[in-house]
């Protein structure tokens, strides 16, 4: 029952994940244009951050709340096989489908809602390169992600400020770098619930860049992580969600 609950959990935090963040180019473009600084690289990349840490500091107490709740799969998947938190197989075989249909109700919910003349930058991650190129890229990049988040959660400060700030600037710096190979995703849930939007989900390449390379990527950099540093106690403080 306990799995049940998470699973639920998850794709209740998943739908709000994917409705906010959603809206973070939208509001970066929005607030950059209230202040007159529309066109600055910088002052876009600085804005974007501080959103996407208001966002992950929100998300981590509402995770908590929810009793430990995440909204990407391959975050999960690399705390376990990091050897951290509570999950199995049995509980993140509930989770990881939870996940994905919370995602996909988060998109068409930001679709319905969303004005009209912000519609055109809604979509989610799509390759914009070669098949096996968008695949490689997108897996090296939930690999650093996921070794980052890691390195953050478990061994990084104390204070959960500036974790959450190492976590958006992590983020950005890394959705920057893949921006032109595969949107990216880093997070198959986010990526399912567009593509089934958009109806490319049951296509063989979605399945491939952003889920089979995304696992591999997060799985490796678990076991790094782990050979790095020793198995997580008994007591391991919890897991946070990755962005």
């Amino acid at each position: 029952m306990g799995a049940i609950k998470l699973a639920i959990a998850d794709a209740i935090l998943t739908f709000m994940w994917v409705f906010c963040a959603s809206c973070l180019g939208i509001g970066t473009v929005v607030i950059s244009t209230a202040l007159g600084i529309q066109g600055q690289a910088h002052a876009s990349i600085f804005i974007a951050t501080l959103l996407v840490y208001i966002l992950v500091f929100i998300f981590g107490i509402i995770g908590d709340l929810l009793g430990g709740a995440s909204f990407n799969p391959t975050g999960t998947a690399a705390f376990y096989a990091a050897g951290y938190g509570q999950d199995n197989l049995f509980s993140m075989a509930l989770r990881f489908p939870a996940q994905a249909a919370g995602a996909v109700g988060g998109a068409f919910a930001i679709m319905e809602v969303m004005p009209i003349q912000y519609k055109h930058m809604l979509g989610g991650p799509y390759v914009k390169v070669d098949l096996h190129t968008g695949a490689v890229a997108e897996g090296i990049l939930t690999f650093i992600i996921s070794l980052a988040v890691l390195l953050i959660i478990i061994r990084g400060p104390r204070s959960p400020l500036f974790k959450n700030w190492l976590l958006a600037m992590s983020t950005i710096a890394l959705v920057v770098a893949g921006s032109s190979y595969t949107g990216p995703s880093m997070n198959p849930a986010n990526a399912f619930g567009w593509a089934y939007v958009n109806n490319r989900h049951d296509r063989w390449e979605h399945f491939y860049v952003y889920w089979v390379c995304p696992f591999i990527g997060a799985t490796l950099a678990a076991w790094i992580f782990r050979a790095l540093f020793a198995p997580a106690p008994a007591s391991a403080p919890k897991k946070q969600k990755k962005a």
